[in-house]
């Protein structure tokens, strides 16, 4: 119980720091090292068991820094910086402009911005089928989309919102975490995944949607956001009109490289965002009359975005990192797990117990893999106990720890897209939270009334 109250003490603390307008890198690499050295003193391991230790306290907890800068920086990190550096250059040589230019006459009857603000959300829904990674889809719609949406009059904290919510909700039937979840409710895979989650997914998503639309209309008019809707009659456009496609490359190739759509080809997102990024310049080349000069000056734009993406992005998702590698490694998960398999409860509040459990676990630590894959193991353990099925406590746990993760601060998809965005993590938060509320609530609804509860 010690480990579970330090970790809530220093999670408390970080959340005060940051409102308080710490660096919040900052905050975060600092409370991450010091429960990694606390845990060191309690007698834990500091480090996974993949990352050899250097035989002492102190230096294991930065050498879990420098595994996390190596991790991070080289995976997902080169990831962000690929697609802000493809976003700041599709600004740089006008192509973003013409989008929005081109976009702007079909969607012009429609007069709300939150009208459309749902419909890019359905669209960013779609696009999780195609890219499993929450954070990989958050940076590639806002490499993509969030320029079109703030253009055309939604609020950066809420355009930011629905680049960072796709993946709260679970469709793929072929994702980890689905493939796991089957396993342990003894469910073949095609039946868990499409006759017993899809419709509970589905509905989940129409409720997020409608939230979205009036939470953040209400939040707009309350704080006095500031849109960006820009007068078309008065944007300068000074690329031709078949520019506005370079800026949906990336979405184009995941659909068409990223699986065997093409026989014999498959392409990963960062080969894909290069590709676009050479088409790119070889388009921009021809148009400029084969100046090279001014091809390559171009690019410039580019490398510099990658810059600022390390800068504000990378290093947040690095410190992210640290700090939920210290609250596991306390014990702070372990001790949540203990709780729940203590709890003397019924059938529906043993499920709502494990959700809650969940759900707290997912915005404590920022991942929504860690805190299901550590409860799952619990579920079917605890329904045979009462006679439950194990589908029936399993299925909001899967849905919660990616909710979860949807309204934590610390999270990796949170913390790329506000930083994107240039406004805080806590602006995104505060945007996704009601929908996500209401997306948890249509989930335990819906598992309670589709879901039989007994074997």
């Amino acid at each position: 119980m010690t480990e579970l109250l330090i970790g809530l003490v220093i999670t408390i603390a970080v959340g005060y720091y940051i409102v308080k307008g710490y660096n919040a890198a900052g905050v975060l690499l600092t409370a991450g090292v010091s429960l990694l050295i606390i845990a060191g003193l309690l007698g834990h391991s500091v480090l996974p068991a993949k990352v050899a230790s250097t035989g002492n306290l102190l230096t294991d907890s930065l050498e879990y820094v420098k595994y996390m800068l190596q991790n991070r920086g080289g995976g997902l990190g080169l990831q962000i910086m690929l697609l802000c550096g493809f976003a700041s250059y599709m600004t740089y040589i006008g192509a973003n402009n013409v989008v929005v230019k081109q976009f702007s006459k079909p969607l012009s009857f429609i007069k709300s911005p939150y009208a459309l603000l749902v419909a890019a959300y359905i669209v960013a829904c779609l696009m999780s089928l195609a890219v499993s990674s929450a954070t990989g889809l958050g940076v590639l719609l806002m490499a993509t989309l969030f320029p079109m949406m703030t253009a055309m009059g939604i609020s950066r904290p809420a355009a930011a919102a629905v680049c960072a919510s796709p993946a709260a909700i679970i469709l793929s039937p072929t994702s980890g975490d689905v493939v796991v979840a089957a396993e342990k409710s003894g469910l073949p895979l095609h039946v868990f995944a499409v006759e017993t989650v899809l419709p509970v997914s589905i509905c989940a998503i129409i409720v997020m949607a409608v939230a979205a639309f009036f939470w953040n209309k209400y939040l707009d008019k309350r704080d006095n956001t500031p849109m960006e809707r820009v007068d078309i009659s008065e944007m300068e456009v000074n690329a031709p009109g078949y520019y506005s496609i370079l800026p949906f490359m990336p979405i184009i190739g995941v659909f068409l490289f990223n699986g065997e759509t093409i026989p014999g080809l498959k392409l990963d997102i960062y080969t894909i965002v290069i590709v676009s990024i050479a088409l790119g310049a070889v388009v921009d080349f021809l148009t400029n009359r084969l100046d090279g000069k001014a091809t390559l000056s171009n690019l410039e734009s580019c490398y510099a975005g990658m810059g600022d993406a390390f800068k504000g992005v990378v290093m947040l998702l690095v410190a992210a990192g640290v700090f939920a590698q210290g609250l596991m490694t306390v014990g702070t998960i372990d001790n949540l797990i203990a709780l729940a398999d203590k709890a003397g409860a019924g059938g529906f509040a043993l499920m709502l117990l494990l959700t809650a459990l969940t759900v707290a676990a997912a915005i404590a630590t920022g991942s929504g893999n860690a805190p299901f894959y550590a409860f799952v193991e619990l579920a079917p353990q605890l329904a045979g106990k009462l006679g439950l099925s194990p589908a029936f406590l399993i299925i909001p746990m899967l849905q919660a720890s990616n909710l979860g993760r949807t309204i934590s601060p610390v999270s990796g998809v949170i913390v790329a897209t506000s930083g994107m965005a240039k406004i805080s993590p806590f602006d995104v938060v505060k945007r996704t939270f009601v929908p996500v509320i209401c997306g948890l609530a249509t989930v335990i609804i819906g598992t309670f009334v589709l879901v039989p509860m007994y074997v």
